[in-house]
């Protein structure tokens, strides 16, 4: 059964954020708010979850779900090295709208789709997003959306579009924007922009000065 929560209510916002982490526990899908846009939201360490969180969208496993995180002690359980562009980016836009490709610990048991050994990380700048991800640790997020559809800044028009694939709604109201994180790829030589997104390529060169922006 779909539950929703207006978490502009204090008491609604403590039951979502409680029944939310439930869900996930049970390998069930949420919807979650983000600074960016919303979030279709699954354990990221199980599998299952995260192939009903690909199917919910109808997307393929050729394009892997990112993974956030609540902290960077939380990303450097994910990862055995960090490199230095990744501490510098991380220092100057976290938690904010910046995801980071790095490569993953081989020994982790999960399955995000065809990653090739790399997970897009970011920790987002919203309240909510952040006490879930406190209590179910990282989740496989990808928005809120079907494929080719817009992503939504609101509750109501991710569940018209997701509907009763998603068994927890947490409203936490409009988002700033409609546009989504920026995305740096971390796994090789050279930071690369690979999305083109709500931090211009100024501001990021401006810290990762050797970044290449196709």
């Amino acid at each position: 059964m779909t539950r929703y929560f207006d978490c502009s209510d204090p008491a609604a916002r403590s039951a979502g954020l409680e029944e939310a982490a439930s869900a996930v526990r049970r390998g069930e899908l949420v919807v979650l708010p983000t600074d960016t846009v919303y979030g279709l939201g699954a354990d990221a360490f199980d599998p299952g979850a995260v192939a009903a969180l690909l199917a919910a969208k109808g997307r393929g496993r050729h394009k892997p779900s990112p993974v956030l995180v609540d902290s960077v002690d939380a990303l450097r359980e994910l990862v055995d090295d960090l490199p230095g562009e990744a501490l510098d980016l991380i220092d100057a836009f976290w938690p904010g709208g910046l995801t980071l490709v790095v490569r993953h610990r081989p020994s982790l048991g999960w399955d995000l789709g065809e990653t090739g050994g790399t997970v897009a990380v970011r920790m987002p700048d919203h309240p909510l997003a952040l006490d879930l991800l406190a209590a179910t640790g990282p989740l496989a997020v990808s928005s809120a959306n079907l494929t080719d559809r817009p992503s939504p800044q609101d509750c109501v028009t991710a569940r018209g579009m997701l509907g009763d694939s998603v068994s927890v709604y947490l409203d936490g109201g409009r988002t700033a924007g409609a546009v989504s994180s920026s995305i740096i790829d971390l796994s090789g030589t050279t930071p690369v922009l690979v999305r083109d997104g709500v931090l211009p390529a100024s501001r990021l060169r401006a810290v990762a000065s050797g970044l290449v922006v196709p």
